[in-house]
């Protein structure tokens, strides 16, 4: 198996490998494994979603029941141990992963920021392999290099920030407002001012799937 394959492997069911790193028992990884890679949506992965069963069927949790079916197989074509950032707890540690790849680091506003998908970054799971894959070489936090940083004065109710945390009432109730409606529909708007995030090419649909499942309306 090589870093090679398992990227070309991903890219056929609308995934990449948006990092990797070398690590063992002490970083969470199945004992005997020595290389972690992160799998998130590639820029065509929307439109294969949608053709999906998954997302056909109507049935609750779409997105995550679609991971678990294509990554549990790309686990056993490639024989990995496939990783999944949700149904805990306990919770496998894909953020402190994410940054352990040296392509996602912590953002001014908080949230991990990544080499070529910005603030739009996002992992439907991961692939621990017991061989030592050759990774390539890794880039540099793109906030350093940002003079302007309109993730910081992007958000109207100034929910995000990196001293601050993340103030989800305040996101909630912009959300229920008229206002709020364009995150809705189309994403966070402070995620969206990365200039970063444009290399992601998310679908607005695929960002308001997410909306939907993350802000309930209120019910007056």
């Amino acid at each position: 198996m090589s870093y090679a394959a398992a990227c070309t492997a991903a890219k056929a069911q609308g995934l990449d490998v948006l990092g990797g790193f070398h690590g063992g028992a002490e970083d969470g990884l199945p004992e005997g494994c020595e290389t972690l890679l992160l799998l998130g949506p590639a820029q065509d992965f929307w439109p294969l979603f949608q053709q999906s069963p998954e997302f056909l069927d109507s049935a609750p949790d779409p997105m995550d029941r679609w991971s678990t079916r294509v990554i549990g197989q790309l686990s056993q074509d490639l024989q990995a141990t496939p990783f999944m950032p949700f149904g805990g707890p306990p919770y496998a540690p894909f953020l402190s992963w994410a940054i352990k790849t040296r392509r996602a680091w912590s953002s001014p506003v908080g949230m991990l920021v990544h080499d070529t998908a910005g603030l739009m970054v996002s992992f439907r799971g991961a692939l621990a392999f017991r061989s030592r894959l050759s990774l390539p070489a890794t880039g540099n936090r793109p906030c350093d290099n940002c003079t302007a940083k309109p993730c910081l004065s992007a958000c109207p109710v100034d929910a995000l920030s990196a001293a601050k945390g993340y103030d989800t009432m305040a996101c909630h109730g912009y959300l229920d407002t008229a206002e709020g409606q364009s995150c809705l529909s189309t994403g966070c708007i402070a995620r969206r001012a990365c200039p970063v995030s444009d290399g992601a090419n998310r679908d607005p649909a695929q960002s308001a799937h997410h909306m939907k499942y993350f802000h309930k309306p209120r019910v007056f």
